[in-house]
């Protein structure tokens, strides 16, 4: 499917690496002009060579810290600077420490809701005029534990639930203008699984019986972002390879 995305722009925040990045190399190979961002600027240089190699949109790197309100601004400023408008903002965002509630101190709680939730309201917040201008989208990328948590990873299935509740009242709240989705990733393959070494997980759950490519979902926000999805707002949809039993 060839969507109707040429010269549109959008901003990818945590996209340096991992299914943040897959997302800005669907979009950039649907002819998007595409911010992506890292703290990492060695990182982030390498992922911004890469996607230029296979993108019919312009790419741009813009470094900073999604924790950071001025950096949040200064990545929004740097999309609209670069390509002269912003249709499309995704978030993105890594997990937080995997722990069990009695684990957590106060401030494992504090920086996973600044992470995870914070980094989204401001980036809404920066981007929201230009969004409504260009009749554009949001896509949030957050995780199947908003639907059905885990008891392992607390902090993650607990903040989490904060960015859907958003998104839902975002999709109301800016309609007619800008559509607001979230995807739900499950197990996928990235560099950050392989970097902690759980390579090897448990699929007996997962009814396909693998992990999946971070680029099946960057396709999946593609075409979130494109007018083939022009009716969808407001949902959250899993991605993960039907491990979810919630049906809701």
């Amino acid at each position: 499917m060839q969507l109707d995305l040429d010269g549109n722009a959008a901003l990818v925040i945590a996209s340096s690496s991992g299914l943040g990045k897959a997302s800005a190399a669907s979009l950039a190979e649907s002819g998007v002009d595409v911010v992506i961002n890292g703290r990492d600027e060695e990182r982030l240089e390498s992922a911004v060579e890469e996607l230029r190699e296979t993108a019919t949109g312009r790419v741009v790197g813009c470094a900073g810290d999604m924790t950071d309100a001025d950096d949040i601004a200064r990545m929004v400023e740097t999309t609209v600077e670069e390509f002269g408008r912003l249709d499309h903002l995704v978030t993105s965002a890594g997990g937080p420490t995997r722990y069990a509630f009695a684990e957590t101190e106060d401030d494992d709680w504090y920086y996973a809701y600044d992470m995870l939730v914070m980094s989204v309201v401001r980036a809404v917040r920066e981007a929201m005029p230009h969004l409504i201008e260009a009749e554009g989208t949001i896509v949030n990328i957050t995780s199947m534990v908003t639907k059905e948590a885990s008891g392992a990873n607390v902090l993650s299935s607990s903040v989490r639930m904060c960015v859907q509740g958003l998104a839902k009242v975002l999709s109301e709240e800016l309609a007619p203008e800008v559509r607001v989705n979230s995807v739900l990733p499950g197990l996928y393959y990235t560099p950050r699984r392989h970097d902690a070494g759980e390579a090897g997980v448990d699929l007996s759950e997962v009814p396909l019986d693998r992990m999946g490519e971070a680029r099946e979902l960057g396709d999946v926000v593609a075409f979130l972002s494109s007018g083939y999805s022009s009716y969808l707002t407001g949902a959250a949809i899993p991605i993960d390879g039907g491990a979810l039993d919630s049906t809701l």
